[in-house]
């Protein structure tokens, strides 16, 4: 099964590695579970709170595109 990483961080606060711990789990996952990564979605320092995200846009028209069947994020917040 295609799969897409979703990966984000809120705050300046933050830094890039936990983007990069959000993708590895979630690359563990999905080979745990047989899957196939197809694509992967970061969004840094951006609130998860608005949908118009330039990324999570694009990734709504892979979706839809049928380029992959589900999204795998480390947390449904992400």
């Amino acid at each position: 099964m295609k799969v897409a990483l979703g990966a984000r961080y809120s705050t300046d606060n933050h830094r890039d590695a936990s983007i990069e711990d959000q993708l590895q789990l979630c690359c563990l996952r999905a080979e745990k579970q047989g899957w196939t990564v197809v694509d992967s979605n970061t969004h840094r320092a951006i609130c998860g709170a608005s949908l118009l995200r330039p990324g999570l846009q694009e990734l709504i028209s892979d979706a839809m595109q049928g380029k992959f069947l589900i999204v795998l994020a480390e947390a449904m917040d992400r």
